[in-house]
């Protein structure tokens, strides 16, 4: 799975979405609930991330337009 701007993973009732995509670092929203969309900003390396959301279920994926 490729990480992509604007997915959102979830893990233990934790949600991830990835606000910016660069060459070797995600910086990423963490929420409790994605529909407020409230939550913390973080950067961290792709290891780091990939890492945090080991084992979680991908929700969201950007639509891509053609």
């Amino acid at each position: 799975m490729k990480l992509e701007q604007g997915q959102i993973w979830k893990k233990d009732g934790d949600y991830y979405r990835i606000v910016h995509w660069a060459r070797m670092s995600i910086e990423y929203k963490h929420m409790t609930d994605p529909e407020t969309k409230e939550g913390t900003h973080h950067k961290v390396t792709k290891k780091e991330f990939c890492r945090l959301i080991k084992g979680a279920e991908l929700l969201g994926v950007p639509r891509r337009e053609a």
